[in-house]
This record gives C-alpha cells, sequence and structure tokens, in this order.
C-alpha cells in the first residue's frame, strides 16, 4: 500500500511570537531542533521510499533531521513550495487579534493596520490565501508531489509498501490530508485534521478496494480503480514526550496566554478554521473545540 505521514515541522521562532506566521520564514528555535533531531532518532528503523518538504527553513530543517535519521541507502529528498504553510499576506508578521472589534468591518481593520481571525473559508488577508486558495494548492501537490510518483501497481495492490513523508505546516497539511482523503471510494469522513503539535505526525494509507483490478500503469489518476483512504495515526508525538524546553532559553510570549485558552476551547462566536497560525507546541496539544 502506499503510506503517507504528513509531519509538521518543529517549533520556530515565530511559534513563540504572538503574530501570523506563514511565508514567513524562521528558523527552528533551539527547541524545535531537539524536537526534530528526536523525529528522526524515532523514525530510524522506519525506511521511507521519500521524504518531501516545504521550502521554508523550520521544514526544511525537520526534514534534514528526518533525512539523517535514514539509513543508508538514504531516500530521495525533494524540496517543493507547494507544501508551505498559507500565505497570510499584508498579515505576515503582524500580531493576531483574537476578536474582531464590534461595528468594524474586516476593511477597516486591515486599514488600521490590524489582523484578526478569519472565519470563513474563502476569506484572506490582502495579497494572502484564503483557506480554499490553500485547499486547491494541498490538491495539486498530493496529485503531482504524491500519487503521480509514488502510487504505482504494487503499492496498490498491497503486495509492498511504499511510505513517503511529507513534511509541512499545521494548516496545509489539513487540507493536504483532506485533498487525499477526497479519493477515497465512499466519501470523506467528517473530522478535522488540524492542531498538530510540533514535529508530530498523522498518517494515511492508500489501496485499491479489494477485490478490484489494479492496472499495470497507474499514472492516470483519473482511471483508478476505486481506492480505499484510510488515516491511521493522528497527532502521534511519543518521541517527543521528554523533550522540553530548557529553562532561560526562548521563553515563551507570555502574551500567548489568552491564545492558549482559546485553542483550548474558549466559547467563540462562529467556526475558526484556520487555528494553526502560529501557535507553539504547548497549545498544540489540546484540539480546539469551536462552538457555533
Amino acid at each position: 500500500m502506499l503510506v503517507v505521514s504528513f509531519i509538521r515541522h518543529g517549533e520556530s521562532l515565530d511559534n513563540l511570537k504572538s503574530v501570523w506566521a506563514g511565508h514567513k520564514d524562521a528558523e527552528l528555535s533551539e527547541l524545535g531542533m531537539r524536537q526534530a533531531v528526536a523525529l528522526g532518532e524515532s523514525y530510524a528503523d522506519t525506511p521511507l521510499t521519500a521524504i518531501i518538504t516545504s521550502d521554508l527553513k523550520r521544514a526544511q530543517a525537520t526534514a534534514t533531521a528526518l533525512y539523517n535519521g535514514q539509513h543508508n541507502p538514504k531516500p530521495p529528498f525533494k524540496v517543493d513550495r507547494e507544501l508551505r504553510e498559507q500565505h497570510f499576506g499584508d498579515g505576515e508578521g503582524h500580531s493576531w487579534l483574537m476578536r474582531r472589534a464590534p461595528n468594524k468591518s474586516l476593511q477597516e481593520h486591515f486599514k488600521d493596520g490590524q489582523y484578526p481571525f478569519l472565519f470563513d473559508r474563502n476569506e484572506k488577508f490582502p495579497n494572502g490565501e484564503s483557506l480554499d486558495d490553500v485547499a486547491a494548492r494541498a490538491d495539486r501537490a498530493i496529485r503531482n508531489l504524491v500519487l503521480k510518483p509514488y502510487l504505482s501497481r504494487v503499492a496498490l495492490s498491497g503486495t509492498e509498501d511504499v511510505h513517503v513523508a511529507v513534511v509541512s505546516h499545521g494548516v496545509c497539511i489539513s487540507e493536504l490530508i483532506t485533498a487525499l482523503l477526497k479519493r477515497n471510494h465512499g466519501g470523506v469522513p467528517a473530522k478535522d485534521y488540524r492542531g498538530l503539535m510540533n514535529t508530530a505526525w498523522t498518517r494515511v494509507t492508500v489501496q485499491a478496494k479489494p477485490g478490484m483490478d489494479v492496472p499495470e500503469m497507474c499514472g492516470d489518476l483519473d482511471d483508478l480503480p476505486p481506492l480505499v483512504v484510510t488515516v491511521t495515526d493522528v497527532n502521534r508525538h511519543e518521541h517527543i514526550d521528554k523533550v522540553k524546553r530548557q529553562k532561560g532559553i526562548v521563553e515563551y510570549d507570555p502574551k500567548q496566554s489568552d491564545i492558549r485558552d482559546f485553542f483550548g476551547g474558549g466559547e467563540v462566536k462562529k467556526p475558526v478554521e484556520a487555528l494553526e497560525h502560529a501557535e507553539s507546541n504547548a497549545m498544540d496539544e489540546v484540539e480546539a473545540k469551536v462552538r457555533n
């Protein structure tokens, strides 16, 4: 079968700030570096067919640690900007707002240099991407970076495992998983795959529906047998359970106490679609409970 492990990058320096950080290219923090090493060590006995990563520094550094942990011969290593985080446009690097000011339009917020959380999938900051934009990009990435190169006859028939690691970012990963699940015969399970901890992974398997004939060549993705696409693991992070922040080294921004409460299930008025903009590892530990 085809096995795809979606891995979030290690903690970045921007994860420690109350700012929108999508394409903003921050390095890993000291803790993030150790998380990445722990990830690589945990995958040392899991042979990977390929590693594909976002071109942003925090993802590339994480993917490199994963690569370094693999035994020889090492897997191919591909860098692609399609796996970048959501682009927050003019909001990049600016502080986020938990709530919009009453009686003030979204455009008025932007005019005043304010960038509140967005509630609808089609909303975006000026010069940025909406969640619908990220979904379209994720669909291209799944098609061109994962399925076309690695969905072989032996993988589909189950006679051999092909294991691809995709190192990306929280919002992008949630859309990548959804894009892959849309190929499941019988529909897409209703589930939210946001909220990954730093270097945590979610795994998806793809195989042909039992009893179906598998073509010799699988290059035409529109002419495949019915697929069974299954999420087998979600937010696996055992490898970092003992990786702790060293006292006095890159401490958290105290302003993030409110955002931690929010991600832990604080009351909101509308569904929040993009929850993983720049949360620290601690904030990703629990999945946000969104209430209507």
